[in-house]
This record gives structure tokens, C-alpha cells and sequence, in this order.
């Protein structure tokens, strides 16, 4: 975590120690929301598989409920049941109270909407089940329950069977959001949601039957009236059941009011103070109220900002560079720490949905409104941004030759073995294979490199291993060869434009501006040189070569003024690093 904040920056070892904790106060949040739904999604999945079983028979059911249901009817199964219930409940109203602005993508509110709807639902279900057999005497058999549901309160299937799917829709969005940032996903996606489907389908279907089958046997004389007798279903007790229903959604509606009653008492004390400002990269400014992250600050003045996994420092799709008010910033923490971590983020990339800016702040976004879990992937600083890097470009001499009098599978083949030793030896100095172009390709130096000065060298030393495996070819492919391969090499240092460009699911890390456009016009002048290396003069004093000995030329390049000055090589020079 320290070393994604800058030596520069003097941080008070009080205040260190508080924002450390808060980050671990988020991460434990974030876990036992987690730990929580995964517990009630597990109890959901053994309940409604058991409602499958009604497909077949009421008996066939009854069996497997009781397989299924052994671990949730124990003291210690319903204890854990009733901590994760709560626990997710108060972690919702938390993060109601907690946000600064109610502004939130579609998945986002309907996801807490489905949320806050459950216990509304479910609460004559729980009751007059497993709250009615612990503490009022009843059985809560598939019988009496379906009796109850179909023949006693008719208009009651039409809740249960809302009550299953807001259940079922709550839980699949919140797992497909925190999944969809995992690599393996996308490809386990269709046959996950194939059972997210098929399971409440059959169960809603076992339910039905069910119900069709107790409604023809209710037309039994004494059949319903036994079966509530040997539930121990009674007058007293339904009202008995009522009342508690009644309280616990007097109670429930008390709890809900809380965060919003908060949030008003805490808007009356924000607008007595004098707020911090941000400023957006459109030139727009805004105020910030305390406590609220620039995510829910842009969201507020509805400035459109990336954020697929809905502000929890999962997919780093908010990503922003924080162009003035870093030094005041407290040091990531926690997950945002994590998350920076995992993308390799450089100093000053902050994550928009975790900094709460206490101080005026400037921001730059760097990644579109509308991008993709795998678009947060992309490590960090490759977004976009102007940096000094060394462009090698190289080309194959006389490609077109290859295919006289062979057929293209040949060609392929050669070419396919050419850029295969060409990127091993990329790979063996360091470098990054950014463009293929046609008979040739583009890399880039210096990207990881923490002094840019250290490119030129490592591009020399690719260089040279290129010329090194490209022997080694000529000699295995003798006889698939009428004359020996042969390459142009180029080697420029400069600024460009570095980051991952092109469409959104083939983007590649690849630079554009001046810098790359006065390399390639150095490698097409190797043809003009009859030399294996064209090396410029600011690459060549960047590496510490001393070149006196050669003769310094001079060429235009198209769109630039100036000229620029390189050297002619038919080999590569030696470097001391």
C-alpha cells in the first residue's frame, strides 16, 4: 500500500493509522456482505430444490427437504441463517446511509429495490413456518403449508411465487456482478445462467403442481380441517402469527426509515459548511459534500462516469488520474489498495468510487462512460498518457518474393517462424510487441522501465537478439530458401501518446504521435542505406553511445518541420549496460 503513495507526500502517523482502519473497516464490510449473501443464497438454492421434488410427488418432496433442510432445522443452522439475514439487512440500510447521492445505474436500484422488497414478501412465509414451529407449537409440513397457501389464503400463491422471483433476481444480479470481473466468466457465463433459470422455473413449477393437487384433494370431505389439526394449526395461533407478522414489519419499516432520516439530518448540517470543490476534465465544477466519493459527486451532477461493479473496488472501471489535490488525499487502503495493486496503477491513479476529497480536487477519467468488466483489466497508466518510450520498428526485405513459385501454405509458414523468433527475442529484452504491419512489426522499450533513458539500450540489446535468431533461421530453413532472410531495424527515443487503442474487445498496448512516425520513416530509409540499422541521434545519446566515428545524416519526415538525425549502422554497437 505504500508504495502507491508519494515519498513527497509527509502522511502524520495518527492519521495513517485512522485511514488504514477505515480501509480495513471496508474490506470487512465488503467480506461479510459477501459471506452473507453467499449463506442465504445457499439456503435459498437447498429450498427450492427441494420445491423441485413437488414435480413428482408431495411425499418425494417432504424426503428431500428433510435431506435438504437437515443442517438449516439445527439450532446452529438457524443461528447462522438469522446473523447472515440480519447482517445483509443492516449492510443495505448502511450503504443507503453511507451514500452521498442516490443517483445509480439501473442494475444498481434494481438490485436494492428487489433487496429492500424481500422481507415485506417473505415475512408471513418465515412466520408462519419456521417462526410458528419454534415458538407457537405448529408443524410446518408441505401439507399444511400448501393447504394454508392455496386453499385457506387463495391470493397467497401469487405473493410466494413473487416473493421466490424477487429472491431469485436479487441474488443472480448480485452474483453476476461480483463474478463478471473474474477472467474465467465470460466463460462459464451461458451454463450458469441456464441454472439460474431452470432452478426457480422448476421449483415455481413444483409449487404449482402442488398446489393443483391439494386444491383437488381439499374437495375431500375432513381433509383440510385434519390437516390443520395435525399442524396444530388453530385460530389462536394464526392470530398469534399475525401479530407477529404485524410487528416485525412495524419493525422492519421503522429500520428502513432510519438511513433516509439520517441522510435528511445530515443534508441541514452539510449545507451550513463551506464544501471542498471538484473539477472535471470538461472544465465543469462542482461541490463536494463530506463524506461523498468523486463517483457519487460526478453521479449527483449527472456527469456520466465508468463504474461496472457499482462503486465496490472490484472492476477499477472508475479509474481516474488526479491531476491536482493528490498530496491531500489520504493513501489508498484496503480494497481500493487492493484493486490499484492488482492493475499495477502508477502514483496519482486513484479509484473514483473510493476517495471522499476533503479539499478541492481535480480529476481526469480515464476510461469511457459505457466500458466493460474487461476493459477494468487493462493494467494501470496504459489508459492513455504522453510518455517518453523507445519505438523500434522492424521490417522483412523483400517479402514479396516469398511467394514466387510457392504455395501460400509455404509462405505462412515462413513468415509465421520469421515473427515467431522476432517476439521471443522481444521477450527475451524486455520489450512489448505492439503492431503487426504486414511484412514487419512495431515494438515499444521502456514501457516497465522506471527510467525511460534505459529503452534505447534494452532496444539495442533486441536488436541485436533479433539479428542473432534471425541467423539462426536462415540456417535451419536452408533449404526452404533461395535467398537468406534479411531485415531493417529502426530505433527512435521520444515522447508519444502510449495506451491501449482499438476496438473494444481487441484493443492492443500500442503508441501513436511523432515519435512513431519518424521511426517508421527511419526504418523505410534502411532500404535507401543498404543497412541492417537506422539509429536515431536523440535514441543513440539516450543509450551513452559514442558515435563519432559514423556519419550523421539528415532526412525530413512527412508532418514535422524539423529534420531529424540519425546514424546508418551495418551492425549493431555494443553497449557497456
Amino acid at each position: 500500500m505504500s508504495a502507491l503513495v508519494s515519498p513527497r507526500t509527509p502522511v502524520e502517523p495518527g492519521l495513517r493509522w485512522w485511514w488504514q482502519l477505515e480501509g480495513l473497516g471496508h474490506v470487512i464490510r465488503a467480506r461479510l456482505r459477501l459471506i452473507s449473501a453467499l449463506v442465504l443464497l445457499t439456503f435459498v438454492v437447498c429450498h427450492l430444490t427441494s420445491h423441485i421434488f413437488l414435480l413428482v410427488s408431495i411425499p418425494l418432496a417432504s424426503g428431500a427437504l428433510g435431506v435438504l433442510m437437515t443442517f438449516w432445522w439445527t439450532k446452529t443452522g438457524g443461528i447462522l441463517l438469522a446473523t447472515a439475514l440480519l447482517l445483509h439487512f443492516f449492510n443495505a440500510l448502511w450503504s443507503i446511509y453511507v451514500r452521498r447521492s442516490l443517483r445509480l445505474s439501473r442494475w444498481e436500484w434494481a438490485q436494492l429495490s428487489l433487496g429492500l422488497a424481500i422481507i415485506p414478501l417473505m415475512v408471513g412465509h418465515v412466520v408462519g413456518t419456521r417462526i410458528a414451529s419454534e415458538f407457537l407449537s405448529v408443524s410446518d409440513t408441505y401439507y399444511s403449508v400448501l393447504v394454508l397457501h392455496w386453499v385457506v389464503r387463495p391470493e397467497y400463491p401469487f405473493l410466494h411465487i413473487a416473493a421466490v422471483l424477487t429472491v431469485w433476481v436479487h441474488a443472480s444480479i448480485g452474483i453476476h456482478f461480483w463474478l463478471h470481473t473474474k477472467r474465467w466468466y465470460p466463460a462459464w457465463r451461458a451454463p450458469l445462467a441456464v441454472i439460474a433459470l431452470l432452478i426457480p422455473t422448476l421449483a415455481i413449477a413444483g409449487y404449482v403442481a402442488a398446489g393443483n393437487h391439494i386444491v383437488r384433494e381439499a374437495e375431500k370431505p375432513g381433509f383440510v380441517a385434519a390437516t390443520l389439526r395435525a399442524a396444530n394449526i388453530t385460530p389462536a395461533k394464526t392470530a398469534e402469527a399475525r401479530a407477529i407478522e404485524r410487528g416485525i414489519m412495524r419493525a422492519y419499516f421503522t429500520l428502513l426509515l432510519l438511513p433516509f432520516a439520517g441522510r435528511a439530518v445530515r443534508g441541514l448540517i452539510y449545507r451550513l459548511r463551506q464544501p471542498p470543490m471538484l473539477t472535471h476534465s470538461n472544465g465543469k465544477r462542482m461541490r463536494i459534500q463530506p463524506g461523498a466519493t468523486v463517483l457519487e459527486t460526478l453521479r449527483a451532477n449527472r456527469i456520466p462516469h465508468a463504474s461496472v461493479c457499482g462503486g465496490r473496488a472490484r472492476c477499477t472501471t472508475c479509474r481516474i488520474r488526479v491531476t491536482e489535490g493528490l498530496e491531500a488525499l489520504p493513501p489508498p487502503t484496503g480494497l481500493e489498495a487492493k484493486a490499484l495493486a492488482r492493475i499495477e496503477a502508477p502514483e496519482g491513479l486513484r479509484l473514483a468510487c473510493q476517495i471522499r476529497p476533503t479539499s478541492n480536487i481535480a480529476i481526469l477519467p480515464l476510461l469511457a462512460a459505457d466500458v466493460g468488466a474487461a476493459d477494468g483489466l487493462v493494467r494501470g497508466g496504459l489508459e492513455g498518457s504522453e510518455r517518453l518510450i523507445t519505438v523500434v520498428f522492424v521490417d522483412l526485405r523483400a517479402s514479396t518474393t516469398l511467394g514466387e513459385a510457392r504455395m501460400p501454405y509455404d509462405v505462412l509458414f515462413i513468415l509465421n517462424r520469421f515473427f515467431a523468433e522476432m517476439t521471443k527475442a522481444l521477450a527475451d529484452t524486455t520489450g512489448h510487441y505492439s503492431q503487426f504491419t504486414g511484412d514487419g512489426l512495431m515494438a515499444i522499450y521502456g514501457l516497465d522501465a522506471p527510467d525511460p533513458a534505459v529503452g534505447p539500450l534494452q532496444a539495442l540489446r533486441g536488436a541485436r537478439e533479433m539479428l542473432a535468431r534471425l541467423g539462426q533461421l536462415n540456417e535451419q530453413m536452408q533449404a526452404e530458401l533461395r535467398h537468406p532472410l534479411r531485415i531493417g531495424v529502426s530505433i527512435h527515443f521520444g515522447e508519444a501518446i502510449v495506451g491501449a487503442m482499438g476496438p473494444p474487445r481487441s484493443q492492443i498496448i500500442t503508441a501513436i504521435g511523432d515519435t512513431v512516425n519518424t521511426a517508421a520513416r527511419l526504418e523505410s530509409l534502411t532500404k535507401d542505406y543498404d543497412c541492417v540499422l537506422i539509429l536515431s541521434r536523440r535514441a543513440a545519446e539516450a543509450a551513452g553511445l559514442d558515435l563519432k566515428t559514423h556519419k550523421l545524416h539528415e532526412a525530413s519526415v512527412k508532418g514535422r518541420t524539423q529534420t531529424v538525425e540519425f546514424y546508418a549502422l551495418d551492425a549493431v554497437p555494443e553497449t557497456t549496460a
